[in-house]
């Protein structure tokens, strides 16, 4: 938490910079409030306290603006004698409070800790909401009830409200670009852009021009400038898909970038400011790689700042029907269609087959399914459904529908034992014997 201090006369605003740092409180000083503009942000972790007769935008004129990106911004005006009528006046759209000059350096720093504690408390109180609804937003874009899945929201969570640049790990399919939305979207950085580059599908002809952008005429058939990737990042999220694909040449580039966090355009020997986060998405072990010489060792280790791996679906079989009924209820909605019955046994064959292609094979199954465009729709390994398990025997089949039910019921309810033996109308010692024979673990179903 810091103050913005807006002041023209020199010798009042490094009076009162001294007096709030002697306080232990960090501060900003600004002579004219155009210089104080870029400091406010929605959830700046800041008070302002502003001069009100001020060269070029006042400080009543500030007090609005600062209002307009962020209404409960504390705005603290410093009023000459005679103005405090104004000043009411202005704490009646919404300024804290004010200060007469001249003031007392401790007179300055009580109104000050008084703002800063008022805006931690509206910070605070936004975190905790975010965080309620970002939760519940989580399990409906990272979906799954397997301990494996629920470490994934678990550490999503807690990286995004941090600058932290993360690697995501994890098979062809398995959701490494929702993964690194969910980060960009549960952080301080939602409102700014968030900026996918699939670094396999660019040729290395233009990829520094893609990436680090251009000036007109910086090489031939550049006739504009162009923004980078990077830049249009800035203040959000970069997103590089299949990292490891990167060519060598431009890998120390992209680490410089990293380091410095400037970047400078083809064509250009200015380099420019920018701040944003690197979310890195890699199917290939790249410490392996780098000891192959196959990827920098020096990029590898800036970039893996903090690791989300992502668990193929075979390793977690559990997540089939959950993910699977969603897949068939978005597509019936999207395509006009009304949803398929899923029979037991046809859900078996599904939890059966090994996904190579994981989350992205098993939508595509439910999509095809849904649009009746298989012939043995539960048969995922070949496109015209052939190939199918052998029948289940009845025994089988109830087991199979069964433990089904047992799931969703759990899902349905969280793991909470009492409203799923409630729905089940099941006795409490018969609902845990059956999860012990079908071997549940109730405890995967509670909330992350």
């Amino acid at each position: 938490m810091k103050v913005l201090f807006v002041e023209d006369e020199p010798d009042v605003r490094l009076g009162s910079e001294q007096a709030l740092k002697l306080a232990g409180i960090p501060v900003d000083g600004f002579e004219r409030a155009e210089d104080a503009l870029p400091a406010l942000e929605p959830d700046a972790a800041a008070v302002l306290v502003t001069d009100v007769k001020l060269p070029g935008i006042d400080g009543l004129e500030l007090l609005r603006r600062a209002r307009s990106v962020d209404p409960a911004l504390p705005v603290v005006l410093v009023t000459g004698h005679g103005d405090v009528s104004m000043a009411v006046e202005a704490m009646r759209e919404g300024a804290y409070d004010f200060i007469e000059k001249p003031f007392s350096s401790d007179h300055l720093v009580e109104v000050v800790r008084r703002a800063l504690e008022k805006r931690r408390l509206v910070l605070e109180n936004r975190r905790l909401r975010r965080a309620i609804a970002g939760r519940g937003a989580l399990e409906d874009t990272i979906r799954g009830t397997s301990p494996a899945i629920a470490g994934v929201r678990r550490l999503v969570e807690r990286l995004a409200e941090t600058a932290a640049d993360v690697l995501v790990l994890g098979e062809t399919g398995t959701g490494k670009e929702l993964v690194a939305r969910a980060l960009h979207e549960l952080s301080p950085r939602r409102a700014r852009n968030f900026v996918a580059l699939n670094c396999g599908a660019l040729p290395e002809s233009v990829f520094e021009s893609e990436i680090f952008g251009h000036e007109a005429g910086a090489f031939t058939g550049a006739m504009k400038r162009r923004i980078g990737k990077i830049e249009h990042a800035d203040g959000g999220t970069l997103f590089l898909d299949e990292i490891e694909t990167m060519p060598l040449a431009l890998q120390v580039k992209l680490l410089r970038v990293l380091q410095d966090r400037r970047v400078e355009r083809l064509g250009s020997n200015d380099a420019r400011p920018v701040d944003f986060r690197v979310v890195a998405a890699t199917k290939e072990d790249l410490k392996e790689l780098s000891d192959r010489r196959g990827f920098r060792a020096d990029l590898y280790y800036r970039l893996n700042v903090a690791t989300i791996a992502l668990p193929p679906l075979r390793e977690r079989m559990e997540d089939i029907p959950v993910l699977f009924e969603h897949f068939v209820t978005d597509a019936a909605v999207r395509y006009g269609r009304e949803p398929p019955v899923v029979s037991r046994a046809q859900m078996q064959l599904l939890c059966s087959h090994d996904w190579p292609g994981n989350v992205r094979e098993l939508r595509n199954v439910a999509e095809r399914t849904v649009l009746g465009l298989l012939r043995e729709p539960f048969a995922p390994g070949r496109p015209d459904g052939a190939g199918a398990a052998s029948p289940l025997s009845l025994a089988e089949e109830m087991d199979a529908f069964e433990r089904g039910v047992l799931e969703r019921e759990l899902t349905r309810h969280r793991g909470d034992v009492a409203a799923t033996c409630a729905a089940l109308q099941l006795p409490r010692k018969t609902f845990y014997d059956k999860l012990k024979r079908h071997g549940i673990d109730r405890a995967r179903f509670e909330r992350g």
